[in-house]
């Protein structure tokens, strides 16, 4: 049986709305579509605008996204070095197990290594068995003593709108 080919490329402009279709699909998948609130304006924004808050891949074969990799910089204290984040990497279903989700996480970690960065993380439900043996099957190591924690929503909007506090009050606590 012969293999499709593949190509795994930057995502450009254009790509903004299959990327955002994809993004949609992991959501489904990852059974939070009820959360998903994608939208290809701001993508499109974070991606290409004059700020770029992340950077994608795209999966491509025969013309069709097939599957994509968004990330961005992150930075170790510890190691006083860069690391790149891997926020979500996603191949449709159909095309799982040809190897595109490893040229695209293998494409990210040769970015990681040519930026001299440290590190490449990210999170996985705890769930997805298929996504963690994949990983494993590459060296990834899970980091069991961490907890990930998440300010969104009305909380962040309160926290962050209410008064400095720089220093401790004046007076007895």
């Amino acid at each position: 049986m012969r293999q499709e080919a593949f190509v795994i490329r930057e995502a450009v402009p254009a790509d903004v709305p299959e990327i955002v279709r994809l993004i949609r699909e992991l959501a489904d998948y990852e059974r939070l579509g009820h959360e998903c609130r994608a939208d290809g304006d701001l993508l499109a924004e974070h991606l290409f605008g004059p700020r770029r808050y992340a950077e994608a891949l795209v999966a491509e074969t025969g013309g069709h996204a097939a599957g994509f990799a968004l990330y961005f910089h992150n930075y170790s204290t510890f190691l006083t070095k860069p690391g790149i984040y891997l926020e979500d990497l996603f191949v449709e279903p159909s095309f799982r197990g040809k190897g595109l989700g490893r040229a695209l996480l293998a494409r990210i970690a040769r970015l990681a290594v040519e930026r001299g960065c440290g590190r490449l993380e990210w999170a996985v439900l705890t769930w997805n068995e298929p996504a963690i043996g994949f990983y494993r099957g590459l060296g990834a190591v899970s980091m069991d003593g961490w907890r990930t924690y998440r300010l969104a929503g009305d909380p962040l909007v309160r926290l962050g709108s209410g008064p400095a506090r720089d220093a401790p009050p004046a007076g007895p606590l």
